[in-house]
């Protein structure tokens, strides 16, 4: 099994930054690409950023000059770094990763369960 768990939402003003983090532990040989989503109310499921396993990074429109994607491989971690928030930005935020897994030697996509960032005005 892959476990995924994010932290670091809550509740900010337009402006304001946030950093999210992302863990992912368990049945792991190799953490491949990792990506950050995001699911505004109403909305459908959209990619915000994501990091591949040589570190390079590939970011949404919306997320070019304000948000920033980055990963520890030694900590089986991932990062966004939410800056110039804007209320347009409220959504969970989910983290998706593709992993090769040890012992089952498959491969696995695993979404965690997200974590919620809201911008007031």
């Amino acid at each position: 099994q892959v476990q995924v768990v994010e932290s670091g939402g809550g509740l900010m003003q337009t402006g304001g930054s946030l950093r999210l983090s992302c863990a992912v532990s368990g049945d792991i040989f190799r953490v491949n690409t990792m990506a950050w989503f995001r699911q505004a109310p109403g909305k459908r499921r959209e990619l915000v950023a994501l990091i591949d396993y040589n570190h390079t990074t590939n970011y949404s429109d919306s997320a070019k000059g304000r948000f920033s994607i980055w990963r520890v491989d030694a900590e089986r971690s991932m990062y966004l770094q939410l800056n110039s928030l804007k209320p347009e930005d409220t959504a969970v935020y989910y983290c998706n990763v593709d992993v090769i897994q040890l012992l089952a030697r498959r491969y696995v996509k695993v979404w965690g369960r997200g974590t919620l960032v809201a911008v007031s005005t």
